[in-house]
């Protein structure tokens, strides 16, 4: 570890196994529980075991880390040398990952700075990475927070989904709203709102729906240097090709990842998500 501040957050985040090694972060894992077996995300249940028991109606529910998990990874970087822990997460609105984390900070035996990012997938990763970076240029754990929190405040999370059904039955949207989109048999385009997976407009038909997306992407990231993400469950010769388009479009372009939502992201979705990350540096 070449600073003295330990950079923590959780598997939803997305961040490529590259990524994680050189900057020496620390994923603390969710689980998803398919039927009676519960699976620790990553390591013992992937996004296509997600996609594959959602599309043979099985049982399909997630779990956020608990507070002992969190506290093993503060104690691991302090053993490692950390003075102090910057912890990201995803947000509290989705989830008591968060929560989970303040409750070992406050028993860890080093300062630990929780962060509450408000985001999701790559739109936390790239928060993440914000904060390595800044760590690794000798920031200090409030410093890294901040910048990660500056970062996500100019980061948008645009989604399609095939159907709102998977959000309603997690909680993650109101029900009154997913079966007004079922009823209209409409196509739906969400975004991240204060944390919040929130209906951004109704589209009749899925061509339609991922065009729109892409438009939205495109005027979100504008010309000023950007990072994108493409997500998707189950779709990825859509995912791709959608990419191949922003690459033409988008003319700040520095960083595009596509790679499929976390397992625990896709149990809340569904099949055939499609979603992109504008994240400005």
């Amino acid at each position: 570890m070449s600073s003295r501040v330990a950079v923590v957050t959780d598997s939803t985040a997305n961040l490529p196994a590259e990524d994680l090694a050189r900057h020496g972060i620390t994923v603390v894992p969710l689980s998803v529980v398919i039927g009676d077996r519960v699976l620790e995300e990553g390591r013992e249940a992937g996004p296509g075991d997600v996609a594959a028991a959602l599309q043979g109606r099985q049982q399909v529910t997630t779990s956020r880390p608990t507070p002992v998990a969190f506290a093993e990874a503060y104690a691991a970087a302090a053993a490692a040398g950390a003075t102090e822990v910057v912890s990201l997460h995803l947000s509290a609105e989705l989830s008591g990952t968060y929560e989970a984390a303040q409750l070992a900070a406050e028993e860890a035996s080093v300062p630990v700075r929780v962060v509450d990012t408000r985001m999701i997938g790559l739109a936390l990763g790239y928060c993440v990475l914000t904060a390595a970076e800044a760590v690794a240029g000798g920031a200090t754990a409030d410093q890294a927070g901040d910048l990660a929190l500056a970062r996500a405040k100019g980061t948008t999370g645009l989604f399609y989904v095939d159907t709102l059904e998977y959000l309603r039955r997690g909680g993650r949207i109101g029900a009154a709203r997913a079966l007004l989109g079922s009823a209209l048999m409409v196509k739906p385009l969400l975004h991240l709102a204060d944390g919040r997976i929130e209906p951004l407009e109704k589209v009749r038909t899925a061509g339609r729906a991922i065009a729109r997306l892409e438009e939205l992407a495109v005027a979100e990231a504008g010309e000023a240097p950007v990072d994108l993400a493409v997500h998707h469950l189950a779709a990825e010769d859509r995912a791709v090709a959608l990419a191949d388009r922003l690459r033409v479009r988008v003319p700040g372009l520095r960083r595009l990842h596509v790679a499929e939502v976390s397992a625990v992201i896709g149990a809340h979705v569904g099949p055939g998500l499609l979603a992109v990350v504008v994240s400005p540096r």
